[in-house]
């Protein structure tokens, strides 16, 4: 038995992939495995070729496969562009109709059955992704009544009679499939998971989640590709807090609407992608000169402009720290993990409140869209903090006086009122103001100003601003990366241990204000380091080097050719560096 394997489904886009993947990824979960998705698809809404990895482990898992074991094609497009990832004797099962061929040089073997045809039979050739899945379920050997289960579960709310014809389609598929190998193939029985219940989701979902549960009640936001997910789980959920949604003509509207329902005390944020974010930088811009709290997520794409919208990058760094026009403090936060998602938005909520700065959770395609098993949330963890909001009876004022909104405090942070609370009254305006918000264009109160606001980033403290699996007090390597690769550079990393290579990892999840002092100690001990970065100027690797150093000691891998990166890719990265090393 195998301790894990690869999948992959693919076929036209609009033609059931995601479906076929959701109910076979769906049934794996209930059975206790661990999952990692990884969704390849393209820039339109119907059409051209798409498809949907799945990494299924008894174990926990955070990357995607080098290889692959079972390939489910719709079409003969799908067999050429994925068929050279199968490993030896690895298994084709494509649809008859289509009359499938393996390209020369790949040695698989090819099952076709005839998944658009039972359909047709059962009245429609919209069950075919059933029939699929329900084939690749049967090489498995794995209980069926599990499967039937997600299926009931998906369809249930169509009607018993719908149920009935995709659990239909499933069993003709998988009776077909296992009289062509004459049972379950015995290299892909899996050992058995452990049974406990988990989580399986996007990184998009668990950000929505992390929303509401962090009290949020309010987004504003423009649909684009990665982030819409998170405006779509919440379109659903908000409603049932008393929140609630609005599609805005644009993103500067979007941001602007955020700022102003934070202004007015309600948990705000809007979520988009690099375009919609270029849009958004002169409203972060008065965030910051009014000191109101905002998140803002960033799913990032490929870009510039249109770039690849529905492929991995990481380029928007540099765009999130320093964006803005005129200097602002802001916090930066990435997380790497599906867990991460949901805690750090909370998080975000907290800092933007206890620092009144907007707060950018910067994620990429791979973390926002590639499903992934999580360990339950604990609800327990969950603090709200608001920082200096004033909520209790104020003071009266003395005559002609205002509530000093902007007062001049050791931390900087300054006492906040909502608006129409008694004797909070104040200015706001996005010109330099005095504390009461009153226009100033005096260049003492300027510097103060200026001052009181950047001071903020000298006091902020984050949890967890990078993680750390450091076993090694000089290690041979130090491989440092940020977002959805750190799962990947660990599975390189056990690899380069085989060999007898020492290495540790660093994940940077605080990028701005950058966390100097935990990381230097890593730094100076490590004989290299590698940061590992899907974009094409090294911009996690440039934010080291200007605020911490040893540029001597870095060196680059970078991607971004649209496609996460692989476990083999990094390990032999690392293994040619250290050979050079050792020269």
């Amino acid at each position: 038995m195998i301790s894990q394997l690869s999948w992959k489904v693919g076929g036209q886009q609009g033609e059931g992939v995601e479906s076929t993947d959701k109910i076979f990824s769906t049934a794996l979960t209930r059975l206790g495995y661990y999952l990692y998705g990884y969704r390849h698809f393209s820039s339109r809404i119907k059409g051209g070729h798409t498809n949907n990895k799945i990494r299924i482990s008894t174990k926990p898992i955070r990357a995607i496969s080098d290889d692959l074991d079972i390939l489910v094609a719709f079409d003969q497009e799908t067999i050429d562009v994925n068929a050279h990832e199968l490993r030896e004797n690895g298994v084709i099962i494509a649809d008859a109709k289509v009359n499938p061929v393996v390209p020369e040089g790949v040695k698989a073997r090819l099952f076709p059955v005839p998944i658009t045809a039972i359909a047709e039979e059962l009245g429609t050739s919209l069950f075919k992704n059933m029939a699929a899945s329900g084939a690749s379920w049967a090489l498995l050997g794995l209980p069926l009544e599990v499967f039937n289960k997600a299926v009931e579960e998906e369809f249930g709310r169509k009607g018993p009679a719908v149920v009935e014809k995709n659990i239909e389609a499933v069993r003709k598929a998988a009776e077909f499939v296992l009289n062509l190998t004459g049972g379950p193939l015995p290299e892909f029985q899996l050992e058995p998971a452990d049974g406990r219940q988990k989580l399986f989701m996007i990184g998009n979902d668990a950000i929505g989640l992390g929303a509401v549960a962090a009290g949020c009640r309010f987004m504003p936001a423009y649909p684009i590709t990665p982030a819409s997910e998170i405006m779509e789980y919440l379109i659903k959920t908000l409603p049932k807090f008393g929140g609630t949604v609005i599609q805005t003509e644009d993103e500067i509207a979007a941001c602007t609407m955020a700022i102003g329902a934070n202004y007015g005390g309600v948990r705000a944020l809007t979520a988009s992608a690099g375009p919609g974010l270029s849009l958004m930088m002169e409203a972060i811009g008065l965030a910051g000169m009014t000191e109101t709290p905002v998140v803002i997520v960033d799913t990032q794409r490929g870009g510039p402009s249109t770039g690849l919208p529905t492929k991995q990058e990481q380029s928007d760094v540099f765009a999130m720290i320093y964006g803005t026009h005129g200097e602002i403090p802001k916090i930066v936060l990435s997380p790497s993990s599906i867990e991460e998602c949901f805690y750090d938005t909370i998080e975000a909520f907290n800092l933007a409140e206890e620092y009144q700065v907007p707060v950018i959770l910067l994620t990429d395609l791979q973390l926002s869209l590639g499903k992934q098993t999580s360990e339950l949330l604990d609800y327990n963890k969950i603090q709200i903090k608001r920082g200096s909001l004033q909520t209790g009876e104020l003071p009266p004022l003395e005559d002609n006086k205002m509530f000093k909104r902007y007062e001049f405090t050791e931390s900087g942070v300054s006492p906040r009122v909502v608006p129409g609370q008694k004797y909070g009254i104040h200015h706001v305006t996005g010109v330099e103001h005095d504390q009461d918000g009153r226009p100033s264009e005096s260049p003492i109160n300027r510097k103060k100003m200026m001052d009181k606001r950047m001071g903020k980033l000298k006091n902020i403290k984050v949890n967890n601003p990078i993680l750390v699996d450091a076993p090694h007090e000089t290690p041979d390597l130090l491989i440092i990366g940020m977002g959805s690769i750190g799962g990947t550079i660990d599975e390189a990393r056990g690899r380069l241990t085989k060999e007898g290579l020492k290495t540790n990892h660093v994940t940077v999840r605080l990028l701005h204000p950058f966390p100097v002092e935990e990381l230097k100690p890593y730094l100076e001990k490590a004989k290299q380091i590698v940061v590992v970065e899907n974009n094409a100027t090294g911009q996690l690797a440039s934010l080291i080097k200007l605020n911490v150093g040893y540029a001597d000691k870095i060196k680059s891998m970078l991607k971004y050719d649209g496609n996460p990166f692989l476990p083999a890719e990094i390990t032999k990265f690392c293994q040619e560096l250290n050979l050079v090393w050792q020269r």
